[in-house]
């Protein structure tokens, strides 16, 4: 495979004398800022624009090239290999007709099934949460069991190092098998998911994103990961499986299976199917963190860019659902059937608010401590930012992940067993402690190793016993230890080739160092012994952490809300996690906005630019358009559908203008997955005409075909059918969104976002089409250092 450098070349109307001002890239390039010329008729700005993409190849022969040891990669690009999902209905006559034909109980019917998916949602996603629990406490708790005794056996006899051996062998196994499946198999399950998912809400296809096959990856590699001791959680995966859930629920089919039940066909469109993945989103966090109402709040803060009040009320049953069914389950798991009191994967058990109260001279405390959240979170996202920038240059095959991944985890098991090694911080065992695999390494009878409870443990048991452990617990230099450690472990872990969250090991970070802020505050302070609680500052510390590093505010109160079970926290937490993100943003954006960037998704942010106003549509447009005739010739759809070098997927349709070159008066808007369902059952004028019997078109075989339309080359076209001329009018939409070419970028901006566009029409004064504005128009300007700075594009 040969080095392949992609170049975008620019042009900009008026004289290209210009020159403007070059940065040098990541990769070496040049980067080619957009320059501001005065053109000699209208004394307008004028910003360069793409005008076609060049990918210059430099291609050297297999035997001499081999694979490239390093891949280029910038994220000042936009990539073209994003494609918009078409949230917009097309209103054209099918529409019509179909929704005429529709009684008032149809409606109803469907209303209902509506409420049924949510259910359905719900109910499996709840039901994959409660599978995933229970695999991961049996298999970590078969791996402590074993190490337990191996310890113990050697502690007595000597020979420690074959225990450190078997521990670190153990893992790397887990690891294995998990990086395996995700790095061969399905590499979409990698990470947590939930920037991919966010991008989904946004409108953005994400290639291969919520596919079975992602799931059942996504699923098998979270456990792997987790019992294999990563310093990785396992909530953020569902969040990213529930999407998955969704998007395949709500279809009434499965593509990947090739079974298709013949239910809920209605909603085969994007509109449906993405309001749908917000519910399973929510159905996620809802059973990660037992948090319905912090479920909804998550999937409207970071997710959906569309909105209604139905919506909210259908994704908070679906929550609700999907947190009753893991109870359910895991109280018959449990054997204690009826028993609904551990509402999710991570429980951090009840804060009782007599014993943890808190003062009004507590709060600038605390809002110190979220202070220390967001710096600690910029230097962990810009560390892993860095490191993701390796990753993606040298660590690109699938054998490199794998092993990277293995690593990591006989890294983590060996550090892991000599912070345990050298650790004497001695603690007694009580006869009410909750130790779940108590180490007594070289302690006395009657004592267990402190260390042991935070590394010789799931994640999850770690963060609660830092919340729920009397004072006195831990010495701060365990604690001190143990952050530094767990802090590189956990930077270093997030990005690798397998299925695992952030939450769980930020969480477990920010008690640590929030449980010694408590003690140091006890021992300096006169009283603070009955005041500073550790297990309260732990808590304020693990919201700082994660809000530092994700940089979430409302869903992220709410959700520590629910999963304390205290409402007394509310203020404290908000205010900890408003100003952990106002410190983190000085420095740098939250971890998801970073791992967006980094895969050049061309991500419509709130609200354009600040200084975008000057900007209008004539600029950021894409020009040349290529338009359609109500009435077309076969042969020039299946050439311009054909034509790789374009790849467009929106087509204006107009009325020629009389005795002009110019371009016609639009009066429709047609999608390239339409006109390959048109060919694919040749709807043509002539064809029609000879068969009067003809089955009509109806929308359900545009249906059928969603959402793998089946590409051009695969449809064939005789030479005398590109003779025939194609109709267009009945299935093109026929009231498309257009705005004046004079248009500011922040109105342009505003339309597309709100109304969740795909294709904006840009004409004149006479309505004649002069461009056409699509998301990575918009997506190119942002906010820089240096004021407003345009990404290049590239078909990366």
């Amino acid at each position: 495979m040969a080095n392949i450098t992609k170049k975008v070349s620019w042009s900009s109307r008026g004289d290209e004398s210009g020159g403007g001002e070059r940065t040098p890239l990541l990769n070496g390039s040049e980067e080619v800022r957009y320059t501001r010329q005065l053109s000699g008729d209208g004394g307008m700005f004028h910003i360069g624009r793409l005008s076609t993409v060049d990918l210059e190849e430099d291609m050297t022969s297999d035997e001499d090239a081999g694979c490239p040891k390093e891949i280029p990669h910038n994220e000042k690009l936009l990539s073209l290999k994003y494609e918009s999902l078409d949230y917009d209905n097309s209103e054209n006559q099918l529409f019509l007709e179909e929704e005429r034909r529709m009684s008032f109980l149809g409606f109803k019917c469907l209303e209902i099934s509506r409420w049924v998916i949510c259910g359905l949602i719900g109910f499996l996603t709840g039901l994959i949460a409660c599978c995933i629990d229970i695999a991961v406490e049996n298999l970590a708790g078969v791996k402590y069991f074993v190490v337990k005794q191996n310890i113990e056996k050697f502690t007595e006899v000597g020979g420690l190092s074959i225990s450190l051996i078997l521990w670190a062998v153990l893992n790397a196994a887990f690891v294995m098998v998990g990086a395996v499946i995700v790095a061969f198999f399905e590499p979409g399950a990698a990470g947590s998911g939930i920037p991919q998912i966010k991008c989904y809400l946004n409108g953005v296809k994400i290639p291969r994103v919520v596919r079975l096959k992602t799931l059942v990856v996504k699923v098998c590699g979270v456990i792997c990961s987790v019992a294999g001791g990563l310093a990785v959680g396992k909530e953020g995966p569902m969040i990213h499986s529930g999407a998955v859930v969704a998007a395949g629920v709500s279809q009434g089919r499965s593509t990947s299976l090739k079974k298709d039940f013949k239910i809920f066909e209605y909603f085969r469109r994007d509109t449906e199917k993405r309001d749908f993945v917000s519910a399973g989103a929510a159905a996620g966090v809802s059973a990660a963190f037992g948090a319905p109402v912090g479920g909804v709040l998550f999937s409207l803060e970071e997710g959906a860019s569309f909105w209604n009040q139905m919506l909210t009320w259908r994704i908070f049953f679906a929550s609700m659902i999907s947190t009753f069914t893991l109870n359910f389950f895991l109280s018959i798991y449990n054997k204690k059937p009826g028993d609904l009191s551990s509402p999710g994967l991570i429980n951090f058990g009840r804060f009782e608010s007599d014993s943890v109260a808190y003062n009004l001279y507590e709060i600038p405390l605390f809002i110190v401590m979220g202070a220390a959240g967001g710096l600690l979170g910029a230097l962990f996202n810009i560390l892993n930012y860095w490191l993701t920038i390796f990753r993606i240059r040298y660590v690109h095959r699938p054998c490199l992940q794998v092993m990277e991944a293995m690593l990591v985890a006989a890294v983590t098991a060996t550090v892991s067993f000599a912070m345990i090694y050298f650790s004497n911080d001695c603690q007694p065992l009580g006869p009410d402690q909750s130790e779940d695999y108590p180490l007594q390494l070289f302690c006395a009878d009657g004592e267990y190793n402190s260390m042991a409870t935070a590394f010789f443990n799931t994640p999850e048991r770690s963060v609660r016993s830092l919340f729920h452990n009397p004072p006195g617990s831990y010495n701060p230099l365990t604690l001190s230890l143990f952050t530094l450690t767990y802090f590189f472990l956990a930077c270093w872990t997030y990005g690798l080739t397998v299925s695992a969250g952030v939450f769980i090991p930020s969480l477990l970070i920010g008690a640590a160092w929030g449980r010694l802020f408590g003690i140091l505050l006890a021992s300096i302070t006169p009283d603070g012994s009955i005041w500073a609680d550790p297990g309260k500052y732990a808590l304020i510390g693990a919201a700082a952490q994660l809000g530092g590093i994700v940089r979430m505010t409302l869903s992220l109160t709410v959700i520590m809300v629910e999963a304390t079970g205290n409402v007394t926290y509310g203020l404290p937490i908000m205010l900890v996690l408003l100003t952990a993100k106002i410190v983190g943003d000085y420095f740098v954006e939250g971890l998801y906005d970073i791992h967006i960037k980094l895969q050049s998704v061309p991500f419509l942010h709130l609200e354009a630019p600040a200084t975008s106003h000057w900007l209008t549509a004539r600029e950021v447009m894409s020009a040349p358009v290529t338009c359609f005739n109500r009435i077309e010739k076969v042969g020039t759809i299946v050439d311009v559908l054909s034509n790789t070098s374009t790849n467009h997927n929106g087509f204006p349709v107009v009325v020629p203008v009389a005795a002009s070159d110019d371009m016609g008066k639009v009066c429709g808007l047609i999608l390239r997955s339409q006109l390959i369902v048109l060919l694919k059952h040749k709807v043509f004028v002539e064809l029609a005409r000879s068969r009067l019997t003809q089955r009509k078109l109806q929308l359900k075989d545009f249906r059928d075909a969603y959402p793998r339309f089946p590409p051009i080359q695969s449809i064939h076209v005789s030479q005398d059918e590109r003779e025939c001329m194609m109709d267009l009018t009945e299935f093109m939409n026929p009231t498309p969104y257009t705005v004046p070419q004079e248009t500011s970028l922040p109105r342009v901006f505003k339309l597309f976002r709100a109304l969740g566009l795909r294709h904006l029409v840009v004409v004149d004064g006479e309505n004649r089409v002069v461009g056409l504005v699509t998301r990575k128009d918009l997506a190119r300007y942002h906010l820089g250092k240096h004021g407003l700075e345009e990404m290049q594009l590239a078909q990366t």
